[in-house]
């Protein structure tokens, strides 16, 4: 069995940041622009809240089957939700996307690629 890679997005919606807790967001925000966002095991943080007061964590899983997506996207809900805890920051509105990129269709220059072995 091949080891399938998951992209999983948490996205929600920061709540109740003092405004001590804004400045500190804002002093950290060019390392969580969104130009910069990449997806990784221990999760990539981006927000804009010059924009608005959502934020989005990047995480990269692995396993074994479809099925395992499941248990991937709890990690990192947990992960995220533990983040923001150990921080003070309030949030709502949690939600989650998993993509399998073994399931992803092949972009053109792949195409060509597999067809050509």
């Amino acid at each position: 069995m091949s080891t399938r890679t998951f992209r999983i997005m948490v996205r929600g919606v920061f709540d109740g940041l003092t405004t001590e807790q804004r400045a500190e967001l804002q002093a950290h925000a060019p390392e969580h622009d969104v130009l910069h966002a990449t997806f990784t095991p221990e999760g990539h943080l981006t927000y804009d809240l010059t924009a608005r007061a959502a934020f989005t964590f990047r995480f990269l899983d692995s396993g074994e089957a479809e099925e395992d997506s499941l248990d991937a996207t709890e990690r990192a809900e947990q992960s995220a939700q533990a983040w923001l805890t150990e921080r003070g920051y309030g949030y709502k509105n949690l939600r989650s996307q998993a993509d399998d990129l073994s399931q992803a269709p092949l972009g053109k220059r792949q195409r060509r690629a597999a067809a050509s072995r």
